[in-house]
């Protein structure tokens, strides 16, 4: 599958950002501020680990030869952090080849710039010439995303570390402090904060997209840092029990799910993009104490059992973009405009945590319906396309192969059916695009692990 989605891209798309299967052609989106090779950047790794050594090549020919980052246009600085530095960086540390930490490194000069605001939270879209920055037209009242500058400082840690420049690292340690500081409504973190005044903006609070990746690294902060970094372990511990706390709800027919908060009115809807969070609470269930491990097992397995029935529930055996729990709705779509599946990883991806950490088979059952569903529903003649109803088995696709299933949806379906010692989780972390970054062991060096 990565095979036939790689070389499809490469014979259409090669240098654009993502590949339209069905005509054939690349698209560049505006999401990359003039960056092109989204999808070579974000496969890089994931060719490396499946020992597809000659397309492998070809994408490390295209980041030497044609990557240009002296572009100019607005960028999403998380998109471009999550894609492009995270797939530069697991690239350096998986093959050691200098042209992967240059380009890594001089990309995030160019972030810099956002961080230029009264409180250091980063602004959302930055052109990536100018240095100017400015919040998304549609978050409210100039906000910054939680999930948005809370999901750099993975990658942050990482360009200090390789650069020997700490302001990478200073820039994310500011946003932790600002977060410490400010009053948490109920122990919640809502979506929107400003970064003029360091206050949020309104309390919608989302462990789906807006808040999602957030949570994930903190606890990833603290498994990256060798377990060292107990501010994040807090940060997350505290966290979590407040979503048990006020989000986990169990429907009238026993499934778990996380519902969504406005302004303390629960919306009792579950987003695809939530469905991380059934392996994020097992990564973290690990490291609890021995009797609140027991509890956060069953929790993960909860969660990730409810994100399987809205697989399951649909026609096409792929879940949709959100599915809801009230009148007698569950796990199910139920407005046309949540029905689609753009081969998002989120639920593949807690398969393979539930798998490596309690290896139930059932995950791996799981797993190879996603594949044969892809195979059956998604697959096209020139690529892999998203489709735009999952509960019709004569599905319109939506002409989009995705960066993020060459770097997500595929790596975490591989890995699933790998051993454990492939990207081992005692030593790799995976960002958020599952661009894999190397646990800090003492005296740590950059070597190839």
């Amino acid at each position: 599958m990565m095979k036939f989605a790689w070389d499809n891209y490469k014979q259409y798309a090669l240098g654009k950002n993502e590949l339209r299967p069905l005509t054939k052609n690349g698209h560049i989106g505006n999401m990359f501020g003039g960056l092109r090779g989204a999808t070579v950047v974000d496969a890089l790794d994931t060719l490396y680990i499946m020992e597809l050594e000659e397309e492998f090549q070809e994408a490390k020919k295209w980041v030497e030869k044609s990557f240009d980052l002296n572009v100019n246009g607005e960028a999403s600085l998380f998109e471009v952090n999550i894609r492009y530095i995270g797939g530069l960086l697991a690239a350096y540390y998986l093959t050691g080849e200098e042209v992967f930490k240059s380009k890594a490194l001089e990309l995030g000069e160019k972030l810099l710039p956002a961080f230029n605001t009264p409180t250091g939270i980063p602004r959302g879209v930055i052109n990536l010439g100018s240095g100017m920055s400015w919040s998304w037209g549609w978050a409210s009242a100039g906000s910054s995303i939680l999930a948005e500058f809370g999901t750099l400082h993975l990658e942050f840690l990482h360009l200090s570390e390789l650069s020997g420049n700490p302001v990478f690292a200073e820039k994310v340690t500011n946003i932790r402090k600002v977060l410490n500081r400010v009053e948490k409504p109920q122990g919640l973190y809502p979506n929107f904060l400003s970064p003029v005044t360091g206050n949020w903006v309104q309390h919608h609070v989302s462990i789906g997209g807006l808040g999602d990746s957030f949570y994930e690294y903190l606890i990833k902060s603290w498994l990256m840092s060798d377990k060292k970094d107990s501010e994040a372990k807090k940060m997350y511990d505290d966290a979590l029990e407040a979503i048990e706390k006020h989000l986990v709800k169990k429907s009238a027919g026993g499934l778990t799910y996380i519902a969504e908060w406005r302004g303390g009115i629960l919306d009792h809807k579950m987003g695809h993009l939530a469905c991380f969070s059934g392996g994020m609470i097992a990564l973290g269930a690990e490291h609890a104490g021995e009797e609140r491990k027991q509890h956060y097992m069953d929790l993960a397995a909860e969660i990730t059992n409810t994100c399987h029935e809205s697989y399951t529930r649909s026609d096409t055996k792929l879940g949709p973009e959100a599915f809801r729990f009230d009148a007698g709705t569950e796990a199910m779509a139920t407005r046309l405009s949540e029905r689609y599946y753009i081969l998002r990883p989120e639920v593949v991806e807690s398969y393979m945590y539930m798998w490596r950490l309690t290896h139930d088979p059932k995950y791996r059952q799981w797993g190879w319906e996603v594949v044969k569903a892809l195979e059956k529903h998604c697959r096209v003649e020139a690529g892999f396309s998203g489709i735009r109803d999952v509960y019709t088995t004569t599905p319109t696709h939506d002409n989009m192969q995705q960066s993020f299933f060459l770097a997500e949806t595929l790596k975490y379906l591989y890995l699933l059916f790998c051993e454990d010692d492939v990207l081992s989780l005692d030593d790799w972390v995976f960002n958020t695009e599952a661009h894999p970054l190397p646990v800090n062991h003492t005296n740590f060096k950059a070597s190839v692990q």
